[in-house]
């Protein structure tokens, strides 16, 4: 599959400069510093003033972290996805959704792929992180309760994971940082937040389809690396 960016009409413009240009504005005191700066790193690329071309998106990478975008038809399953992470490939689809749909969605779109995720893999240790992960995860294939913990793991940090440091509280999971509501929920005093537990975190179910209400915050992309060999000594110690 490819993007055909020729296809996207005016009013795909319009939702895509809506979305941006409001959550770039809410995310400047909420979101990772390490977020904005890849976001402006790859300004040329990833702007408001039109849909993104995964073409151009692409070439950027390869001066950067390497990696690229693999296009696809929606949600795919969790083995396809591991495989392609471990080739250093980010999943997107390419529809848009619509005007009426501005704040949530059923299924990820491709704000929430390009917006939400591909940023932060310009940044050095999270990309490693997202390679690093992506090839336990094609090892782990065939082993039905890895595969959950890793899906776990994502959730809890990929999809919606907050960051706590010196500069206070931040998000960095796409899930949040594609969403306006829940960017300004999730750093409410009302959610529950654990300190980052990688052990915690494998053994704790998450549900889908209701607004999250408990988080899990690390001091660093770093610490989010590191705790990967956690997860393998862990594993090895109930083999």
């Amino acid at each position: 599959m490819k993007q055909e960016f020729n296809k996207y009409t005016e009013e795909d413009r319009k939702v895509w400069s809506t979305l941006f240009e409001r959550q770039m504005n809410n995310l400047q005191d909420k979101a990772c510093e390490d977020y904005l700066t890849c976001l402006r790193e790859m300004k040329d690329v990833l702007h408001p003033n039109n849909v993104p071309n995964f073409n151009e998106i692409n070439e950027w990478f390869t001066s950067s972290t390497g990696w690229s975008i693999e296009v696809v038809p929606g949600l795919i399953p969790v083995e396809e996805f591991f495989i392609l992470l471990a080739q250093q490939k980010f999943c997107s689809s390419t529809w848009l959704r619509s005007r009426s749909e501005l704040d949530y969605l059923e299924e990820p779109d491709m704000f929430h792929d390009i917006f939400g995720h591909i940023p932060l893999l310009a940044n050095p240790t999270y990309s490693k992180f997202m390679h690093a992960f992506g090839e336990v995860g094609a090892q782990s294939i065939g082993n039905a309760q890895t595969i959950i913990e890793l899906q776990r793991l994502y959730w809890f940090t990929i999809e919606f994971g907050l960051m706590q440091n010196d500069v206070g509280k931040r998000v960095y999971g796409a899930g949040i940082l594609s969403s306006f509501g829940e960017t300004n929920s999730s750093l409410s005093d009302k959610m529950i937040v654990h300190d980052y537990s990688i052990k915690e975190i494998i053994n704790k179910e998450f549900i889908t389809t209701e607004p999250q209400s408990e988080y899990f915050a690390l001091d660093s992309f770093e610490t989010l690396f590191e705790s990967l060999s956690n997860f393998k000594t862990i594993k090895n110690e109930l083999v």
